[in-house]
């Protein structure tokens, strides 16, 4: 099940700004950076967090104005051809029942996911994941589980998480996307709601930017989240170390934005 809100599905026509109204002001190409212009969106709502044998219940994948307007959105709920645990019916509200009764065969909602984040990527436009690592790698071996062909090395990735870690390190409190969006003033409404995650999780990318006034360009960006990605894996490895919670051998992947 998937539908498109408001604007048709993106074309080889897809600028590299999208102007919302008539009289917002379009920078020049000189002025722009990633958030000055448009960002996609992608989110899973899942029956577990294994990223190998979990799977995909409900998914969105959209694209943000740099004001945060929707402009365009895509949602799917799937029957993920397994029972759905109660622990996560809980978070995210869909029951095995509710995803059998009115969900899409699994492999044509993975199949419908992988090409419109394909799309976005393919037309140069960053797609925001809050923790990506999770949502790419399960939708990864989603596309594998139902021979879809996987996207193994998504590019250019927006990783708020990543981002804020990098920027703001020492902040105290939580990093879920609910504490951050807080922080930095972004409404959430309906958290682990794929769509409400993720335009949320857009949103926090276009605000880290205006904070941060994170201006490289998006390959050297995209490539400034692997190292950040690892070096926070190492930072939280040596933490879990000294506190007892991991042997000194153990090591936290911080493979990004997929594993």
């Amino acid at each position: 099940m998937n539908q498109w809100q408001a604007l048709p599905l993106w074309d080889d026509e897809i600028p590299s700004a999208v102007a919302v109204a008539s009289d917002v002001e379009v920078l020049a190409p000189a002025q722009r950076c990633w958030w000055t212009d448009t960002v996609g969106v992608f989110d899973l709502e899942t029956t577990g967090v294994d990223v190998v044998s979990d799977r995909i219940v409900t998914a969105h994948v959209g694209l943000l104005g740099s004001d945060g307007e929707a402009l365009r959105a895509q949602s799917w709920l799937a029957d993920p051809g397994i029972p759905i645990p109660d622990g996560a019916a809980a978070v995210h509200g869909i029951t095995t029942e509710h995803a059998r009764e009115h969900g899409a065969p699994a492999p044509l909602v993975v199949a419908e996911i992988v090409a419109a984040v394909r799309d976005l990527l393919d037309a140069g436009i960053p797609v925001v994941a809050y923790n990506a690592p999770y949502d790419f790698s399960l939708l990864k071996y989603e596309a594998l589980r139902h021979g879809v062909a996987p996207i193994v090395e998504p590019s250019p990735v927006i990783d708020p998480l990543v981002l804020d870690k990098a920027h703001d390190r020492f902040r105290k409190g939580k990093r879920t996307l609910e504490a951050v969006a807080a922080h930095y003033a972004v409404p959430l409404v309906g958290a682990h709601d794929a769509a409400a995650d993720a335009i949320a999780a857009g949103r926090v990318a276009l605000a880290l930017g205006r904070r941060f006034d994170i201006d490289a360009p998006l390959h050297e960006l995209h490539a400034q989240q692997i190292g950040w990605a690892r070096a926070q894996a190492d930072s939280l490895t040596e933490y879990f170390i000294r506190v007892g919670r991991l042997d000194a051998d153990d090591r936290l992947d911080g493979s990004w934005p997929i594993r």
